[in-house]
Formats: structure tokens, C-alpha cells, sequence
């Protein structure tokens, strides 16, 4: 039989403990008034839950991917939004600087990153530049010294409140993605400035926005990797944020399941329980196989990347399963709650709605389907 070992289930259980008691309280106010969580993220910080992949004498905590993924779908369960914060600073802003950066850029970036000094955010998509990532603009030119960078990303999540920013930029904008470097930006930077702030869907707690690079000079000690090989960067990093997601989108589906389950036993039709209608124990039993598929398949995912595994197709085998597991989830739960499911005034309806994005970012559910054919058919 499958287990968790002893450390595992004692992260899980203090992820569990800290999201119940501190984040979920405040996760309806923060969806109405669209505030970040500043507080919350800080107590992130101090847990170590903000750099678990970084090394302990870095200030991190020095876990596994595993841990992570247990960690990140209990704060998902409590808050999405604050779940996708703690999954960029870890899997998308952090992961890339401890696997490319140099000893120094290690020392120097990672420690802020994993106390929650600052916040770290992912800059790859641009407005012609999503599932096609090879097709960046924005220009790296060779300065003396260093690097100036020009243009713009678009649905940057930390953007607005991050500190450190891995931007990736082209050299050649005709080579695509043979001419791409990523870079350290430090985002106090004369030329940096946060464009527009993304008025969204869900995940309101959520900083999301677009970033502007005017005549930005980067020195070349915050080159990350190589010239030309940021694109290696790009696609190694997003493989980690898909486990990420997939388990933000486990947190989300499995409080859908809790909050049908618990209605269904309270609501009364027909004179019983809607519990006991078949047509009900069915939709609560495909949520439930699909979670436990979903959380299986992300699990293996994690413990395949901890192994120093690139396991791009498990990656996207974890992420599109979960993350449509999560619509699934929403869309049921809400059907099962009938028209208070509609209501703000209940749950499910923030839930249905953070839901969404989970089959968008960090690669379309399209995108991870071409990822698994073209590994399967070689």
C-alpha cells in the first residue's frame, strides 16, 4: 500500500494546521476587496514555505518536491490566491536560480526569496508570446558591462508586489528561441515599472499585471545560465510550476468535494437527505475518483522531479489531469448546491471561479495534451 513517510504526513499536517487557522478565515474578505496578503505571506515565510527547495543555510527549509506539492495544496484548500503565491515563489522564481544560478547568484537572491523579504515573480509571456514562449520580443541588447532590456510581459502573477523578477528576453528576435537568456531583475532598477493590474476572474488576493522594461540595464553577473540558453531555463522551470498548479488545483477540487458532501447531508428534498439520491452519490463519486487519479498522478510527477527527473510528460500528465479535475469539481459542487451555489454568499461560487484559470497558466490544457502526444509518440 502506498504511504506517505513520517516527515511527509508531519509537513502535511502543519501546512494543513496553518491554512485552516490563519489562511481560510480571511479568504472571502480577501476575494471582495482583491487585497494581497501580506500578513499570511510573511507567516509563509517564517514556516519555510516560501523557499522549500532552498537549501537551510540559505534560509530555506531544504524539502522535497513532494513537501512542496503536500504543503501547497493544503494553503490551496484554504485560499487558491494565496496558494498560487506561495506556488511562484517557489516552483517559478526561486526553483530556476537554485538549478542555473551560479554560487553567487544563489547566495544573494534565494535568501530573500525563501524568508519572504522579497517576492519573486516569473516574466515569460508576452501579448504574442503565450503558448508560443519561442516567440519572445522583448529584446536583450549587449551593453557595456552588462545587458539593456526593452519591453513588455503580460499576466505577470506576483507582478506587482515582487522584488525579484526572472525575465527572459531575446537576443535575436528572428532565432526565436535560440536567442533567449533569462535574467535576475532586480525591479528597483531605473526603467522597470509595473504596467496595467489585471482586473480578473478569481484568485482576486492575486496580484497579476503587466511589467515594462524601458532601456533597463542588467549587469552581466545576473545572467542566468548562459547566453542563449534561457529557453532551457524557460521550459525546465515551467515543468516544476506545472506540478505546482496541479497541486493548487488538488486543493481547490478537494474543498469542492468536502463543501458538496457536507450540503448534500444538510439539504432536504422529497422529504430526505439529497445525499441519498443517486443522482447525487454519483456526481460525489466521480469527484472523488478524479481527485484521488489526479493526486496520484501529481505525487509521482513531484517525486519524479525530486529525483532530478525533467519528466516533462508526467509533469503535464499531473497538471491537465488536476487541473481539469478542478473544473469538474467546481462545476459539480455548484450543481449540487443548486442555486445558493450561484450566491456569493456561499463558498463554491469563489471556488468555481478560481478554478478557471487552472486549465490556462503554466501551460493550456491544449498545450500539456501536445506535451504528452509528442512523449508518447516520440
Amino acid at each position: 500500500m502506498f504511504a506517505l513517510s513520517e516527515e511527509h504526513r508531519q509537513i502535511q499536517d502543519l501546512a494543513r494546521e496553518f491554512a485552516r487557522e490563519h489562511v481560510a478565515p480571511g479568504a472571502a474578505a480577501r476575494d471582495k476587496s482583491g487585497a494581497f496578503p501580506a500578513d499570511v505571506v510573511q507567516q509563509l515565510g517564517e514556516l519555510g514555505f516560501l523557499g522549500m527547495f532552498v537549501p537551510q543555510d540559505l534560509g530555506g527549509a531544504g524539502l522535497d518536491v513532494l513537501s512542496y506539492v503536500l504543503a501547497l495544496e493544503e494553503v490551496c484548500y484554504a485560499d487558491a490566491s494565496v496558494g498560487v503565491i506561495m506556488s511562484v515563489q517557489n516552483s517559478l522564481a526561486g526553483w530556476p536560480i537554485l538549478a542555473f544560478g551560479t554560487d553567487e547568484q544563489k547566495a544573494k537572491w534565494l535568501t530573500p526569496l525563501a524568508t519572504g523579504e522579497r517576492i519573486g515573480c516569473y516574466a515569460l509571456t508576452e501579448p504574442m508570446a503565450g503558448s508560443d514562449a519561442g516567440a519572445q520580443q522583448t529584446r536583450a541588447t549587449p551593453v557595456d558591462g552588462g545587458y539593456r532590456l526593452d519591453g513588455a510581459k503580460m499576466w505577470i502573477t506576483n507582478g506587482p508586489q515582487a522584488g525579484i523578477c526572472v525575465t527572459y528576453a531575446n537576443l535575436d528576435v528572428a532565432s526565436r528561441h535560440k536567442g533567449v537568456c533569462a535574467f535576475i531583475v532586480d525591479t528597483t532598477t531605473p526603467g522597470f515599472r509595473v504596467g496595467k493590474i489585471e482586473e480578473k476572474l478569481g484568485l482576486h488576493a492575486s496580484g497579476t499585471c503587466e511589467l515594462v522594461y524601458e532601456n533597463l540595464f542588467v549587469p552581466k553577473e545576473q545572467l542566468l545560465h548562459a547566453e542563449r540558453q534561457g529557453f532551457q531555463v524557460a521550459m525546465a522551470t515551467l515543468d516544476g510550476g506545472r506540478i505546482g498548479i496541479a497541486a493548487q488545483s488538488l486543493g481547490i477540487a478537494q474543498r469542492c468535494l468536502d463543501l458538496a458532501v457536507a450540503y448534500a447531508k444538510e439539504r432536504k428534498a422529497f422529504g430526505k437527505a439529497i445525499a441519498e439520491q443517486q443522482a447525487i452519490q454519483w456526481k460525489i463519486a466521480d469527484m472523488r475518483c478524479r481527485i484521488e487519479a489526479a493526486r496520484l498522478l501529481t505525487w509521482r510527477a513531484a517525486w519524479l522531479k525530486g529525483q532530478g527527473d525533467r519528466a516533462s510528460a508526467e509533469c503535464s500528465m499531473a497538471k491537465l489531469m488536476a487541473s481539469e479535475t478542478a473544473n469538474f469539481c467546481a462545476y459539480e459542487a455548484l450543481q449540487i448546491f443548486g442555486g445558493y451555489g450561484f450566491s456569493k454568499e456561499y463558498e463554491v461560487e469563489r471556488l468555481y471561479r478560481d478554478a478557471r484559470i487552472t486549465t490556462l497558466y503554466e501551460g493550456t490544457s491544449e498545450i500539456q495534451r501536445l506535451v504528452i502526444a509528442r512523449s508518447t509518440i516520440g
